[in-house]
């Protein structure tokens, strides 16, 4: 009769199939692998209070999303422009370039603006995590309450959701989180990487592509004078 495996040898394969974002690395207790884009990675500890772990992935889909936004707002008129189907300045000159423009909304009515706006976004935002469900409740918000009527906490739905993603069955919705999240995260590095690539070349991310295809032996971050002050 076949020997039933040993209780010692589950839990071994269990956490050897599991991902990680460094191989034969101990996961940490308080990350079992429910969250999307779980792939125990907390070398400081920071989630090991349940509270603090709840917000930082909270933010980190804020900051994934605000990455993504960025990122599209950079390439696309980027890309459009090299392609003559658009006039614009590259991300970093966009703002002073619309100043400069006549008629243009000044500096400081545009920041009181976005402070008011996103801080109203913010704060309906805070009231939800703080009470899940709770800005879809009758009057929370002039009667458009059911338009974020999400399936959880961060994830609105409605208006938010036009192809109904998230209501196609737990897998699908699982799938869709964890797409999310990775896509938000290499988002936020490639803004970074903008920003960086600026301050040592004074161009944009297409510039220095071509650049570096151009020239890949000669063109990379080592070479540029600033990545590596030393070289």
């Amino acid at each position: 009769r076949a020997q039933a495996p040993r209780r010692g040898a589950v839990r071994v394969q269990a956490a050897a199939a599991r991902p990680s974002w460094l191989p034969g690395s101990k996961i940490p207790a308080h990350l079992n692998g429910t969250l999307a884009g779980d792939f125990g990675f907390d070398p400081l500890g920071l989630g090991k209070d349940p509270a603090s772990l709840r917000w930082y992935v909270q933010a980190e889909l804020v900051h994934g999303r605000t990455a993504m936004m960025a990122v599209a707002g950079i390439l696309i008129p980027a890309i459009l422009t090299k392609a003559g189907a658009l006039n614009v300045p590259e991300w970093y000159e966009a703002g002073q370039k619309y100043l400069e423009q006549p008629g243009a909304i000044g500096f400081g009515p545009l920041v009181v603006s976005m402070h008011y706006m996103y801080g109203f976004v913010e704060y309906k935002r805070y009231q939800d995590f703080m009470k899940p469900g709770s800005q879809a409740e009758k009057g929370s918000f002039v009667g458009l309450e059911t338009a974020f009527n999400g399936v959880e906490n961060a994830y609105p739905g409605g208006a938010f959701d036009p192809l109904g993603l998230s209501r196609q069955g737990k897998e699908t919705y699982e799938t869709m989180k964890l797409r999310e999240v990775k896509n938000g995260r290499l988002a936020m590095l490639a803004f970074m990487g903008f920003v960086a690539q600026y301050y040592a070349t004074g161009k944009g991310p297409l510039d220095n592509l071509a650049a570096h295809v151009a020239d890949p032996w000669h063109t990379t971050f080592a070479e540029n004078g600033v990545s590596v002050p030393f070289l």
